[in-house]
């Protein structure tokens, strides 16, 4: 059993504590909110019912209690931060962590875009920091992206790695920075495309979004773009497939969009959006979310052998 600081109870923070505790490690919170505690049993109750149509439980889960920033940080076997997104407020808080925690442990940030780089500025013991970003939500989608920065120790990625992998995750190695990292780039182009189609008036926001999930969605949950392009070169492959349909691909390119979030563009997407939910508030639309992501994840352990 690890014993995990988790720093910030907000929608990534209260998923990583139901995970952590359902995986049985123990969970220090920290955030000052009233409503952290309720929060969290909030999240837990969702998550470990998903959970459970996935995994048995282990014999004895883990607990999770909210704590002061140095009592919580004190002796544990990793931070995770998941505080605000804001470049300033991170940088502080991580200071914050790093002054108060025991030294040499883990600091493992979940933020979705800067650079870890940036993040160690300023940090006494910047070697000891990294980037650990999930996917929401971080209790079922398995990716989890490793990104060290300029001043990371070696050993300190290759450990929080292994303990993302020892939850089960899939996690991969970013081995150069970007804002954004891997997965958020890959999704922002296609967004910049989808909301390219709705400005220019080409498709509604609900036939996007029903092209993304009955189309190519379906085969991203399958392979990655690299893998599936090889198939689609037939015998020759993915050689057979630049060569013969990479100009096709390049015209593609070329035409793709560069949309501006401009207060028109905004409105038709809400609007759209709103559209498409029928009436459906948040609740219901994440129950429906991870009920399909429940599914899709018991079809692939299925067809990959591991059920």
């Amino acid at each position: 059993m690890a014993v995990v600081a988790v720093v910030g109870a907000g929608l990534i923070g209260a998923s990583w504590t139901a995970l952590l505790t359902w995986k049985g490690h123990a969970v220090r919170v920290v955030d000052p909110a009233a409503e952290t505690a309720a929060r969290i049993e909030a999240m837990q109750a969702r998550a470990w019912t998903a959970l459970r149509q996935l995994e048995a439980p282990p014999a004895t889960p883990g607990r999770w209690q909210v704590l002061p920033l140095a009592e919580a940080v004190a002796g544990v076997d990793l931070v995770i931060e998941a505080g605000p997104e804001a470049l300033a407020a991170k940088q502080a808080l991580l200071a914050d962590l790093d002054a108060a925690a025991t030294p040499g442990v883990p600091i493992a940030s979940s933020t979705t875009a800067h650079p870890p780089s940036a993040l160690q500025e300023g940090l006494a013991h910047p070697e000891r920091l990294l980037v650990a970003h999930p996917f929401n939500p971080p209790h079922l989608v398995p990716l989890v992206e490793i990104v060290p920065g300029a001043a990371t120790d070696p050993a300190v990625t290759a450990a929080v790695r292994a303990f993302f992998d020892s939850l089960g995750k899939q996690t991969i190695l970013v081995k150069r920075e970007a804002t954004g990292h891997v997965a958020n780039r890959l999704a922002a182009a296609l967004y910049r495309e989808a909301v390219h189609l709705v400005a220019e008036g080409i498709a509604d926001v609900e036939d996007v979004d029903k092209a993304v999930a009955f189309g190519p969605g379906l085969r991203w949950a399958v392979m990655g773009p690299h893998m599936l392009y090889h198939l689609g070169g037939g015998a020759g492959g993915l050689k057979a497939y630049l060569d013969h349909l990479g100009p096709a691909q390049e015209r593609r390119w070329a035409d793709l969009g560069t949309p501006a979030l401009a207060d028109a563009v905004k409105a038709a997407l809400v609007a759209g959006v709103e559209a498409e939910a029928a009436g459906r508030g948040l609740p219901e639309l994440e129950a429906e979310r991870d009920a399909a992501l429940v599914a899709v994840l018991k079809a692939l352990a299925t067809a990959r052998g591991g059920a």
